[in-house]
């Protein structure tokens, strides 16, 4: 116990205060136990020993990492009593998936120490959502995807902007702080800024790493999957990385791996689960649902460049960054006209030069051009709905 207090207080010293990412103020706090989950890399750790360092009673108050060699021969059960016993309120526990039996054992301490609060990151969603049947009746989980362009200019850049709602933004309700030119930022952002370790040193080969245990580690644990077939995950990622936007025919990409059509299906879902890609899907069931996928993207355009290098297409990009953006905030699917579909607006998005055609005949059309600073009547700037979450 003191060699935990001891790795804890270490980290509470070297856990910045000064930027909190967008999930911070969403969190219900006082829930007794709560669950923070996303792809790697997105800074659930960080904002979790924000809130014990700006929040919690330090006397009251422990984290831990599921992997810590404690847990070689101590289980979490036994750690959360002999916590309760000297008066902890507040466990939280790092990387939960690399505990091999955590819903279980989450389980049992809600149930027996009603007076622990429990929090919990998990860097694979799928492992949480794998074993969280156990837990749907007391844990509440919440989901964080990585920085937005509003949050990398407040992070690396001190240019504070405020978040802007789609209707904000598609009415010109945006302002510019002084002398702010959004496209001295814009490229950087699109090549590595949407990780908050992006200003670290190496962060190519920081990223490569994050692809790769994505790929070897989370998703076969999950899938219960072999080395070979946890190859093909990779062999998948890089068909659909030279190709994105696609709509993927599964008969023709099952052949080229050497895999079974239904088998595909379930590759694509984790790869879209563990933040690598996404699937844009039809009305019936949206980005997440369990509609038609009509195209598949890389997750994020810097997940595009640490892929594709610079060869890497623009008018991809500006797509990528158009959905992972305003995924957060709304549910966006594909359109029979233009490239997405929000409500009841449409998007065709492109360059500066981009044209109404595609949007003739609609109410709710928007162009959503690049290399704009400011738009006028349905032209939307693309990197203002970076300002939506």
């Amino acid at each position: 116990m003191e060699k935990l207090q001891a790795n804890f207080d270490a980290m509470l010293r070297s856990t910045p205060t000064v930027f909190h990412r967008y999930m911070f103020d969403r969190i219900n706090w006082h829930n007794r136990m709560l669950g923070l989950v996303g792809p790697r890399g997105v800074g659930k750790t960080t904002l979790m020993l924000q809130y014990a360092k700006e929040k919690l009673d330090r006397n009251t108050t422990l984290f831990v990492n599921a992997d810590d060699l404690y847990f070689s021969i101590h289980h979490l059960t036994d750690l959360a009593d002999e916590f309760a016993k000297r008066g902890g309120t507040h466990l939280i526990i790092d990387e939960i998936h690399k505990y091999k039996d955590w819903a279980r054992e989450l389980k049992l301490i809600y149930d027996y120490h009603a007076d622990l609060n429990i929090l919990f990151t998990g860097s694979s969603i799928l492992d949480i959502h794998k074993g969280s049947a156990d837990l749907s009746r007391r844990a509440i989980v919440y989901s964080m995807q990585g920085l937005s362009f509003r949050e990398y200019l407040n992070m690396f850049h001190l240019i504070e902007m405020p978040a802007y709602t789609l209707t904000d933004i598609l009415q010109h309700q945006v302002e510019l702080p002084d002398k702010f030119r959004p496209y001295v930022y814009f490229s950087s952002f699109l090549k590595q800024g949407y990780y908050p370790f992006s200003q670290e040193d190496q962060f190519n080969i920081r990223l490569q790493q994050v692809i790769n245990k994505t790929l070897e580690v989370d998703i076969p644990q999950y899938a219960d999957m072999s080395v070979s077939t946890a190859r093909k995950l990779k062999q998948l990622l890089t068909i659909i990385a030279r190709s994105v936007p696609f709509k993927p025919n599964m008969s023709s990409i099952a052949s080229m791996l050497g895999v079974s059509r239904n088998n595909l299906s379930d590759y694509f879902l984790f790869l879209e689960e563990a933040g690598l890609i996404a699937q844009l899907r039809n009305e019936t069931g949206g980005i997440r649902g369990l509609g038609k996928v009509d195209k598949v993207y890389i997750d994020n355009t810097a997940l595009m460049y640490s892929l594709g290098g610079e060869n890497t297409d623009t008018g991809n990009l500006r797509e990528t960054f158009f959905l992972n953006q305003t995924r957060v905030e709304q549910d966006v699917i594909t359109s029979d006209i233009s490239d997405f579909r929000i409500a009841d607006y449409i998007f065709e998005v492109g360059g500066k030069n981009k044209k109404q055609k595609q949007l003739q005949g609609s109410t709710n059309g928007f162009v959503v051009k690049d290399d704009i600073e400011m738009g006028y009547m349905n032209i939307i700037p693309l990197w203002q709905f970076g300002l939506n979450y």
